[in-house]
Order: C-alpha cells, then sequence, then structure tokens
C-alpha cells in the first residue's frame, strides 16, 4: 500500500482576515488562508492516483495542488486542520469513492479529507481561540502544527 497527499488551494484566493473565522474579534489583527487535503491510502499505480486527484478534486482554472506533503503556504504561524470523526456522516467523501469506482490503475484503501486553515498573526495570537470557534467537537478532530513544524494541540 502506497500513500499520498494533495493539499489543492485556490489559485485567486487571498489571505482573508481572521475576524471572519471567531465569533468575538481578536485583540491585533490576523490573516488566514484555507485550503483542503485529500489523503489517499492506495493500490496500484501513483500516475493514475495522481490524474484521478487531479480529475476529479482539483479545478485546474481555478485551483493549484501540491503533492509534496510539506505546507502550500509560507510564512505562517501555525495552522489546524480538522476534519470529520471517523464513522461520522461524511457526504463529500463518499461521493469521492462513488466516483473512483470503475477508475482503472489503482483502487482506494482509505480517504481522508482534512481541511486546513493557515493563521498568520502575532505570536500573542493562539490557537485555542479558532480551535473552539472552527472546529466542533461532535463531529470534528483536529491538530494544531506550529511554524516550525510541530504538533502543538
Amino acid at each position: 500500500m502506497e500513500k499520498i497527499s494533495a493539499e489543492v488551494i485556490g489559485k485567486f484566493e487571498s489571505e482573508g482576515d481572521a475576524n471572519k473565522l471567531v465569533y468575538a474579534p481578536l485583540s491585533v489583527p490576523a490573516k488566514y488562508r484555507r485550503t483542503r487535503i485529500y489523503m489517499l491510502e492506495y493500490e496500484g499505480d501513483l500516475g493514475s492516483a495522481k490524474d484521478f486527484v487531479k480529475r476529479s478534486l482539483v479545478d485546474d482554472y481555478a485551483d493549484d495542488v501540491f503533492f509534496t506533503g510539506e505546507p502550500a503556504v509560507e510564512d505562517f504561524s501555525f495552522y489546524i486542520d480538522y476534519g470529520m470523526k471517523p464513522g461520522a456522516l461524511d457526504l463529500e467523501k463518499e461521493a469521492i469513492l462513488s466516483s473512483h469506482k470503475g477508475t482503472e490503475g489503482f483502487s482506494i484503501v482509505a480517504l481522508e479529507l482534512v481541511q486546513r486553515i493557515y493563521i498568520f498573526s502575532d505570536p500573542s495570537i493562539t490557537s485555542d481561540r479558532f480551535v473552539r470557534d472552527v472546529c466542533n467537537p461532535a463531529i470534528h478532530v483536529w491538530s494544531v502544527t506550529d511554524s516550525n513544524g510541530r504538533k502543538v494541540a
């Protein structure tokens, strides 16, 4: 079994005001940027797996895709990765798996979908408020990674 990670980022999107992510205004200015990550565990041909991702999950006109496994954005303070808890109804995941049926060259063994939010801020801003206001503990799992690549939550 092999694994690939595809981070998809909008070509025409830019950093937005991070106050849009929280319920009460932040004490200092901060920006954010969203991406989507598709982690596939598969059997078969790597080229076929990448082609499927590009064909089915990426809009050639509006998106860029990175298969490096490294963050697609630089100079962030931290990022939050969150996705559905195992066993929770995930309609996007089901649609992807359904569209894969009949695809030749590889088979998907496992698929994980992650939303990533990069935060660009002063060091005084921590991830706590963002996690509390963005992630729903009833349905989401999440992690926070700092700019040095260390998982901090």
